[in-house]
């Protein structure tokens, strides 16, 4: 099978490291077949960051391999995932006079426009990531998503600026060269996700993307089909993992079972009399334990995230006003009775994001918490479908290349 026609995400999560191999068979194919899957315990990340660059690169190393026996192929190159809580977007605004003596918009008066908008001032150790163009405007009309071929003397656009911590962007990128893994591109993990489980729909009328992973929480909210607003919030699931081994005195590890096999976020529908002998899941550990008490503990954790969401949303004034709702992803939208809970606290339609349009290995990645390593597959294909331009550290190309990603 061509290389070329081979596409991997991997996901490096707080919790877990995942691996999505996908065959395409031409380059006008957008149903990727997915043909190889692995996934490995994440040991040397703590809330989006890498703290131990030995044990993150055997956890790469394990997923990879697994990845490489399930599809036959040996990954050289990925697209990868990157987030944490030190990622903060900014808004930045790029103007520049229409050069043609015709006054039509060329695509570039567009480049000059976002690299104008990407000459931002950043604190030291801080660099660019995205530099996603949000809308343009010509002569002071706005809204105008591809103004290519119109007419006018002012062009502006509006872009968000995503930028992260160099310091742990050169920990990744050192963890995946000691892993073999050559990086194709670093993509925001909650960026990726709205590419696999989000319709165009979806996105024109208002929804929000919430990645409830174990370190951090992802949020991205589209609306008329461009991207409104990100943020990473610096609590995940794994929070309500270390509340439940404080509050039974109980190990992690522990803790982790019983969240997974005996987790609830409503503990109004959990009876007094349902218990959980602990000795049944660690013979290390004694007595016994009330689910109801456990699902107290859940549900405030997830309380205090979704507010935290609400506060987030009340600053771009959508709070209760995104007719699309929110599609939950990640390990902590797995706890049951979440969509319950998220409709009473959020006020929105809530759904749990699945990836559509894939074939193959189904049944492996029919999950929430392979979101993220499938819109990375997505994301691969849709920069394939546009103008090729080649990956260099260039501004100016990098610049091309988001451009044509972003346009419709």
């Amino acid at each position: 099978m061509a290389k070329n026609n081979i596409i991997t995400g991997l996901d490096i999560g707080t919790s877990k490291v995942r691996v999505v191999v996908a065959s395409i068979k031409g380059k006008e194919d957008i149903k990727p077949r997915i043909i190889g899957v692995g996934e490995s315990v994440s040991l040397g990340m703590r809330k989006g960051v890498v703290v131990d660059i030995e044990e993150m690169t055997k956890s790469i190393k394990k997923a990879i391999d697994q990845a490489e026996r399930g599809s036959g192929v040996k990954i050289e190159k990925a697209y990868v995932s990157i987030g944490g809580s030190h990622i903060k977007a900014k808004i930045s605004k790029g103007i520049v006079a229409v050069s043609r003596a015709d006054e039509e918009v060329s695509e570039d008066d567009i480049l000059r426009a976002i690299g104008n908008a990407s000459a931002v001032s950043l604190d030291p150790n801080r660099e660019v990531v995205h530099v996603i163009p949000r809308e343009f405007s010509i002569d002071g009309q706005g809204g105008i998503q591809d103004p290519r071929g119109m007419t006018g003397v002012r062009l502006e656009v509006d872009t968000l600026i995503i930028e992260g911590l160099t310091p742990y962007i050169k920990n990744l990128r050192k963890c995946l060269g000691k892993a073999g893994v050559e990086i194709k591109e670093l993509v925001l993990d909650v960026l990726a996700i709205g590419h696999a489980v989000l319709s165009r729909r979806q996105k024109e009328l208002g929804v929000l993307v919430l990645d409830l992973g174990a370190g951090t929480v992802g949020m991205a909210v589209y609306e008329e089909r461009k991207l409104l607003h990100i943020h990473i919030l610096p609590v995940g699931s794994a929070h309500i993992t270390n509340d439940i081994a404080i509050g039974l005195r109980t190990s992690i590890e522990t803790a982790e079972k019983i969240k997974l096999s005996y987790g609830s976020c409503l503990p109004e529908e959990v009876s007094k009399k349902d218990t959980i002998d602990l000795s049944k899941i660690d013979e290390k550990e004694e007595g016994m334990a009330s689910q109801k008490e456990i699902a107290k503990i859940i549900e405030a954790r997830i309380d205090e995230i979704f507010a935290l969401v609400n506060k987030e949303l009340r600053k771009i004034n959508r709070e209760r006003l995104l007719p699309s709702g929110a599609v939950l992803v990640g390990e902590g939208a797995k706890i049951p009775g979440i969509i319950d809970l998220a409709k009473e606290k959020l006020k929105l339609p809530i759904q749990l994001g699945y990836a559509h349009g894939i074939d193959g290995l189904i049944d492996k990645v029919d999950d929430p918490g392979f979101a993220t390593a499938l819109g990375l597959i997505f994301w691969a294909l849709e920069m394939r479908s546009k103008p090729s331009v080649p990956s260099t550290i260039n501004t100016v190309n990098k610049i091309k290349r988001w451009f044509r990603n972003f346009l419709p």
